[in-house]
């Protein structure tokens, strides 16, 4: 097969969760395979959810799916610029995988022009060692408040100058009319430079969706590139939101709070893809429900987030589920909370204070301006099999207390977590605790679960990355039959 026809492709998409990073994944997927040399990049991304890199930063979690697919470890230079929100109206600014500021949403705009510099810079890097980039949109091209200076969108592509493909979603309804919607909220070169459409998510006869398709290309002047199908049993790294849970799926209940700032809840994925597992996200205002096992996410706002924990009542809940033997794992920012007091003196996530915790474990937590970002692996020390764990830090503060004496790892020969005296609390700052098949079988062990089941995150994993590219093959012939971008 011929070479691709890009050097730089990017996938747009009207609304979010449009589906952009799946199919920049399958495409990917689908030039490693063609032994093209190709690389994920998302210009501009806001996400709670991220990886840490080979070099040592912070990226979306998404673009380290996406390296994946690729075959290639991921980088800080495919996610130049990431967001994480910490309130409503403010972000942590992290550039080229390094915590740059915080800042509010006008400061930040203001701040663009110095974000794009950073974001050119790194895709040329990309672009002197790949032959293709797969660049990945942020939210829609057709937010028009947003278009002086866009990094993420158009404002990208018109810098570099490449084509675009845009992603719609049908599972959610009035797919052309947010299609042509979009069109008519663009400039004309802007419209001028996306090359097709993608229907996405579509499950019916596809008989009875041709004559939309032919009104779209006749109306836009476009092709319908592909129609790519609804998939089911995806295990795939979400770049933001929870998935809804598939109620009553196991025997044994875990219960998580869905905090305001809740951050990398890609954490549990691995139980919620158990067969054994039933794991239930609680928001605010739902009743709690009984529950084997307890757990406390990480957080953006540990402090903001205790608040909400406290407001809505899950104190008492945690003291009366451990009165009754259940267990309690805590999270990075959760694992922060079951202390005794959580100190920001420098205001690093919001107004300088002291916070009261849960005072479930003898230790104080002291937020600082450094981020600790590191992979790490070692053994799990609450069990004699040393089962093997890995996973990665990614928090702003250090704990200190009696509580430490009793490590819950043994990471790089050093001790790691908390584990309570009545073996009832763990805490600990790695994230991806659960990955590793024999770390989340011991953890459940622990917990009290009874399962034989092992559950291979990784192999999960690629399965997914194959099946979405064999699905998107139609996409990706359609792609390789257009003649090169200008």
């Amino acid at each position: 097969m011929s070479r691709f026809p890009f050097q730089t492709l990017m996938v747009q998409g009207t609304t979010s969760d449009a589906g952009k990073s799946t199919v920049v994944a399958a495409l990917c997927r689908l030039l490693k395979r063609q032994g093209v040399r190709v690389a994920p990049f998302k210009p501009q991304n806001m996400a709670l959810n991220s990886a840490v890199t080979q070099d040592g930063g912070e990226i979306g979690r998404a673009q380290a799916l996406q390296a994946i697919a690729a075959g290639i470890l991921p980088h800080t230079d495919m996610n130049p610029v990431l967001l994480k929100p910490s309130s409503d109206t403010g972000a942590q600014v992290i550039i080229h995988g390094r915590v740059r500021a915080e800042m509010n949403a006008r400061d930040y705009h203001d701040y663009k022009t110095v974000a794009m510099a950073a974001v050119l810079e790194s895709h040329a890097r990309l672009g002197n060692q790949y032959e293709c980039i797969v660049v990945e949109g942020a939210g829609s091209p057709a937010e028009i408040n947003l278009r002086e200076r866009d990094i993420a969108n158009m404002g990208f592509a018109e810098a570099v100058d490449c084509p675009v493909i845009l992603v719609a979603d049908i599972d959610r309804g009035g797919v052309f009319a947010h299609i042509v919607g979009t069109l008519a909220c663009l400039s004309e070169s802007e419209r001028t430079r996306i090359v097709g459409f993608v229907i996405n998510r579509f499950r019916g006869d596809i008989a009875l969706l041709q004559p939309g398709l032919d009104w779209l290309e006749r109306e836009t002047d476009k092709p319908v590139l592909a129609v790519l199908p609804y998939l089911h049993g995806l295990y795939l790294d979400a770049e933001d939101a929870v998935q809804p849970a598939q109620a009553g799926r196991g025997a044994f209940k875990v219960v998580v709070p869905s905090l305001p700032r809740m951050s990398n809840h890609t954490d549990f994925d691995a139980l919620r893809a158990h067969p054994d597992v039933d794991v239930r996200f609680v928001r605010a205002g739902e009743a709690i429900p009984a529950a084997d096992l307890i757990i406390l996410p990480g957080s953006k706002n540990t402090r903001g987030d205790l608040a909400w924990l406290q407001a809505q009542g899950w104190p008492d809940t945690i003291a009366r589920h451990l009165r009754y033997g259940g267990k309690v794992i805590g999270v990075c920012g959760g694992f922060q909370m079951l202390g005794t007091v959580v100190r920001d003196p420098q205001g690093v996530e919001g107004s300088a204070g002291d916070s009261p915790g849960l005072g479930l474990l003898d230790l104080v937590t002291t937020m600082t301006r450094e981020k600790r970002l590191c992979q790490v692996s070692g053994s799990c020390a609450f069990e004699d099999s040393g089962a093997r764990v890995e996973g990665y830090e990614i928090h702003m503060g250090e704990s200190e207390g009696p509580a430490l004496e009793l490590p819950a790892f043994r990471i790089d020969g050093r001790p790691e977590g908390v584990r309570s005296a009545d073996g009832q609390i763990l805490g600990t700052y790695l994230h991806g605790l659960f990955d590793h098949p024999d770390a989340c079988a011991a953890l459940l062990r622990w917990a009290g679960a009874r399962s034989a089941h092992r559950v291979d995150t990784a192999a999960l994993r690629e399965g997914s990355l194959d099946r979405i590219a064999d699905a998107s093959l139609p996409l990706f012939e359609r792609l390789m039959a257009l003649p090169g971008y200008r």
